[in-house]
């Protein structure tokens, strides 16, 4: 059996980097994980080919190729999906839809034959069983979680790593915390589950062995759910590994409690970690207590962060505003917190209820659902009717985001960002293309950019004061030309 799978295209979005991508050459950030390592789980029997539209079309010899075509996505990419799925039946092919985008939403799509649901690891192989047998069902789904050091490698064979900007890799799944505006738990399940050590240097091995020395994500929800083991076995395993290799840099997400812990902080340094992501959501207690983020409440969120990025860390943040307890005051705050705090990147999204939360369960009950997420965090959408009113909401909300990624304020964070920041012993290779990105991004940063002051007063600053981030400074320069376009672009809508 011919199997095609196809991973539908991406909006232009805060983390798709599309025009930070532009300077490296490369045509989308990461590859599709969940895919590749769907493909591993299918019988060898099968011939598999992937089309990741965004970074290639979807052709005609591809549909007239195959047999059975699998989909799979997130909600950010229903629109993309629902284009994929009306062009196969066209084609006269069956489809299968699963992962995150499905399992959400499955009674919103027409046309896909087979829904395998929640974590194909469990579902997948029923739903093979019967296919096998000639009575495959409609609807495939377990409310269990499954044992994820049975779960096999991704074929990175499928794909051209050449076309990304990093690779990502999945080390656990689940949460310890239960935030009411998250589906993670809902998904994956407040209990940890994690890959062996084994799993995951073999994994690396893999990659390596490809010949890639770029930037890999971790994609965990929080990466930090399990300290025991990532300090007695991952995190010992990783260092090891780096020895005696052109050093790969990591990132991932965690919990902002990280920075109680000084030992787990150098050992993730040491391993090669240079970055997190960090849901701070608000520095207003009534919010942190309204959306049971209690791992960020009663601490100085703030000093939080330096102590991260002292640490070798640079924090990513994401922050949202339109909480119930949530006054016109809020914006201003968040913008004060964002400043001071140096977190260059950051995400500012209004309050969804994505559906399997507590909130869109609390938002149901009072009435105040209207209809489905968008899957952007920064497009200034929401399916709840917010207590302070949409029009005020939106108005604060596009506020934040031209003060924030303007050229002045946003070069303001990354000089205070380097001012605490304590560089990592990493040496990631340079590569042709992120060398020739310096060029690129002087001559439209700094020649026709609307940023061209901030960027040389930024660089020279860097220059005399941190001349070894001088590097980091010019990829943060690229990364805010994206943010702005991204966020001017919301705001004009």
């Amino acid at each position: 059996m011919n199997v095609l799978l196809i991973y539908p295209k991406f909006p232009d979005t805060f983390w798709s980097f599309t025009y930070a991508l532009k300077f490296v050459r490369r045509k989308a950030a990461n590859p599709p994980l969940g895919l590749l390592t769907v493909a591993a789980m299918l019988p060898d029997d099968f011939q598999k080919r992937l089309v990741d539209l965004n970074v290639e079309d979807l052709r005609h010899d591809d549909l007239s190729w195959a047999d059975m075509v699998f989909i799979g996505g997130m909600a950010i990419q229903r629109n993309s999906a629902r284009q994929v799925i009306t062009q196969c039946k066209r084609a006269g092919l069956r489809i299968v839809g699963g992962g995150p985008l499905f399992t959400s939403e499955h009674d919103q799509f027409e046309g896909v034959d087979h829904f395998v649901l929640n974590e194909a690891e469990l579902t997948l192989p029923l739903f093979l069983e019967d296919l096998a047998k000639g009575c495959a069902k409609s609807v495939y789904k377990t409310t269990e979680f499954c044992d994820v050091r049975t779960t096999p490698a991704p074929m990175w064979e499928l794909v051209d790593l050449r076309k990304y900007a990093s690779m990502n890799i999945q080390f656990s799944r689940g949460c310890p915390f239960n935030c009411e505006f998250c589906s993670v738990t809902a998904l994956f399940g407040h209990r940890v589950r994690f890959k062996t050590a084994d799993q995951m240097i073999a994994e690396l091995d893999a990659l390596y062995d490809t010949g890639w020395r770029g930037q890999v994500f971790f994609v965990d929800d929080n990466f930090i759910g399990n300290k025991a083991y990532l300090k007695s076995h991952l995190l010992p395993a990783l260092i090891q590994w780096q020895k005696g290799k052109k050093q790969i840099p990591f990132n991932t997400e965690a919990s902002v409690n990280l920075a109680d812990d000084g030992q787990l902080m150098e050992m993730m340094v040491k391993a090669g970690f240079d970055s997190v992501f960090i849901g701070i959501e608000t520095p207003d207690e009534a919010g942190l207590t309204e959306c049971n983020k209690r791992q960020n409440k009663n601490r100085d969120l703030i000093e939080s962060v330096k102590i991260i990025q002292r640490a070798g860390l640079q924090v990513q943040g994401g922050f949202i505003v339109g909480f119930d307890s949530d006054t016109p005051s809020i914006f201003q705050r968040q913008i004060d917190f964002i400043q001071k705090s140096g977190i260059v990147t950051a995400m500012v999204g209004i309050l969804n209820a994505p559906p399997g939360s507590g909130l869109f369960e609390r938002m149901k009950k009072e009435g105040r659902l209207i209809g489905l997420i968008s899957g952007d965090n920064v497009d200034g959408t929401t399916n709840i009717l917010p207590k302070m009113g949409l029009d005020t909401l939106r108005e604060g909300y596009n506020r934040m985001l031209r003060h924030i990624y303007s050229p002045e304020q946003y070069y303001k964070r990354v000089v205070t960002f380097l001012r605490e920041y304590k560089r990592p012993n990493i040496r990631t290779p340079l590569s042709f293309q992120r060398l020739m990105a310096v060029p690129r991004a002087s001559i439209r940063l700094g020649i026709f950019g609307q940023e061209r002051f901030q960027y040389w007063k930024t660089l020279i600053w860097t220059l005399f004061r941190k001349p070894k981030m001088l590097p980091l400074t010019i990829t943060l320069a690229i990364y805010g030309y994206h943010f702005r376009k991204i966020c001017t672009h919301k705001v004009a809508q």
